[in-house]
């Protein structure tokens, strides 16, 4: 490689190519890891989180006794607990602490863990990226699709799923007629 030329390093003083601009965030890499979610994915967490917080302290500036501040947190918390974000209808506060990785237990390959349709995150992921799993009629191919409270019954192996037919013959539960789509 050549000797760069006094202007090409004054340039490249200023770009920094091996460290990622916010890497040093020991609990973002932290959140990352556990739940194999892309630095993408969790920008858009944060700044869901952070519009969160500012309506919420917006909602807290009204007086108390308002009709309006009554009804906007009345929905802001309905629809956080809908989501999966917060775990009790109880106050405004809750709201404002909303952190990222409430958002990132709400994926897709979090809750196929969690209802023990994967052992692990990475094998979550390559069933659904695989097109094996269903949300209500619809196959979904993105880890990152957010499952709701309401949508958590209607996760399910597709029709035709070898995954779906190797469980069934483990549980002996074939059907004579499953056998005949094969």
């Amino acid at each position: 490689m050549r000797k760069l030329r006094y202007h090409e390093q004054k340039l490249l003083k200023k770009v920094d190519f091996i460290d990622y601009k916010s890497e040093n965030n020991l609990r973002e890499l932290e959140i990352l890891r556990r739940y194999r979610v892309e630095r993408e994915d969790y920008g858009k967490y944060n700044r869901i989180c952070g519009l969160i917080k500012k309506i919420a302290t917006k909602i807290e500036k009204l007086e108390d006794t308002d009709k309006i501040r009554i009804q906007t947190s009345k929905e802001l918390i309905e629809k956080l607990f809908n989501l999966g974000a917060i775990n009790h209808k109880k106050n405004l506060l809750q709201c404002k602490k909303v952190p990222a990785s409430a958002f990132c237990r709400r994926r897709l390959p979090v809750v196929l863990v969690t209802l023990k349709m994967a052992e692990t995150l990475k094998n979550a992921v390559t069933l659904i990226e695989q097109g094996h799993i269903r949300v209500g009629p619809e196959t979904i191919t993105d880890p990152a699709f957010l499952i709701t409270r309401s949508m958590e019954d209607f996760v399910t192996w597709v029709e035709g799923s070898k995954v779906r037919r190797h469980i069934a013959n483990y549980r002996n539960e074939v059907d004579d007629y499953d056998l005949n789509e094969c």
